[in-house]
């Protein structure tokens, strides 16, 4: 993981410097539900629901060919996840509605398509971390964990100048193994430890504005 996504970082670094076109995005989307759930056995698990919400964000762009480019991108959404589980220490069924805020650093190298002067299609994939924090507001019990994240975009830039365009953009991010009791589901309770994981599959759809620097 860390090698792969030292490898994009090395890689976005050179295009920045060879690049042709840099563009700075701004992004604004809406993610929908996302049911985290895994059960082991009657005294292991865990179920909830990642509630959606907006999401925003900012990146830099850099195109090294007339297809073919890169970004890096910061993503965040804050959230409630409200979830039962049982507590091992308490030997009983607890339930809890955490606050999550989910930090996302990305690298993404994307494919171009010109449609027209006016409208470019694109799609990308998507690699990096997800900064995790939670916090039980009921005893402030509160949890970080940094997990690797995968993904894909694609949509569409509308050029209304010559610098400045609107973005139509179907994303979904994949945070692996990010959902488990040691990280928020003892949190949530007396500090009880579950040792089942569920990954956080989430469905964006959104737009933003981008803007060409160079």
């Amino acid at each position: 993981m860390k090698k792969g996504i030292l490898f994009f970082s090395v890689v976005f670094n050179a295009s920045m410097a060879i690049a042709q076109e840099i563009r700075l995005n701004a992004y604004g989307h809406y993610v929908f539900d996302d049911k985290v759930e895994s059960y082991y056995n009657s005294t292991n698990y865990f179920s909830g629901t990642i509630r959606g919400g907006f999401l925003w964000g900012l990146g830099v762009e850099s195109r090294v060919l007339d297809y073919y480019g890169i970004e890096l991108m910061y993503l965040h959404q804050g959230t409630t996840v409200p979830v039962h589980y049982y507590d091992n220490r308490s030997f009983g069924e607890k339930s809890a509605d955490l606050d999550l805020k989910n930090n996302w650093i990305l690298v993404c190298p994307m494919r171009f398509q010109k449609v027209n002067d006016q409208v470019e299609g694109y799609a990308g994939v998507l690699m990096g971390l997800a900064i995790l924090d939670v916090n039980n507001p009921e005893n402030q019990n509160s949890a970080t964990a940094t997990k690797f994240a995968w993904g894909l975009k694609t949509g569409c830039n509308i050029w209304v100048t010559d610098k400045l365009g609107i973005k139509a953009q179907l994303q979904l991010i994949s945070t692996v193994q990010a959902a488990g009791g040691s990280f928020y589901f003892g949190t949530g309770g007396s500090g009880a430890v579950v040792s089942v994981y569920s990954s956080i599959l989430q469905f964006s759809l959104g737009g933003g504005l981008i803007y060409k620097l160079k």
